[in-house]
């Protein structure tokens, strides 16, 4: 038996017909074509599928899509605004924290939801946000770097 639900991704609306089991990391890649978010662990445990509900950072691999119905998600495509990227993917590349990749986009995601919630971090707040998103290959330190970059940024703009 299939569901009916609303999202609102990325300012969009979609209405999808989903099985209660499917999670919403897969209805994401696999009906949408939204590979912006990762598949990692499928357990929660390594935040490369962490998207934004209702601009709050969860895991994607743990929630089902019917319990997304009617909630506003953004994903990693839905920063951007056609060529000019968010202050945060531009401080990524800038402070070249971003190597295989396939951790950035939860942790872009991640950052936004904290400069959201505080403009200015201190950087023990930046490690304690970003404690849920694993990263293999950049030992935190540029990552860390790029999200107060991206923060001064944002100020100055605000």
């Amino acid at each position: 038996m299939k569901y009916q639900i609303r999202l609102q991704i990325n300012g969009e609306p979609y209405d999808l017909l989903v099985e209660p089991r499917q999670t919403l990391l897969n209805v994401l890649r696999e009906e949408l074509g939204l590979t912006g978010t990762k598949k990692g662990c499928d357990t929660g445990d390594c935040g490369a599928c962490t998207i934004l509900i209702d601009g709050k950072p969860i895991n994607s691999c743990l929630a089902l899509a019917v319990e997304a119905n009617g909630k506003e998600i953004t994903t990693i495509e839905g920063l951007a605004r056609g060529n000019d990227l968010h202050p945060l993917q531009e401080a990524f590349i800038q402070a070249g924290a971003i190597q295989c990749g396939y951790c950035t986009p939860g942790m872009i995601l991640t950052a936004k939801a904290l400069l959201e919630e505080n403009p200015t971090p201190s950087e023990e707040e930046v490690k304690r946000a970003i404690a849920g998103n694993l990263c293999r290959c950049t030992g935190y330190v540029k990552i860390v770097q790029a999200i107060q970059a991206a923060a001064k940024i944002l100020n100055s703009s605000r």
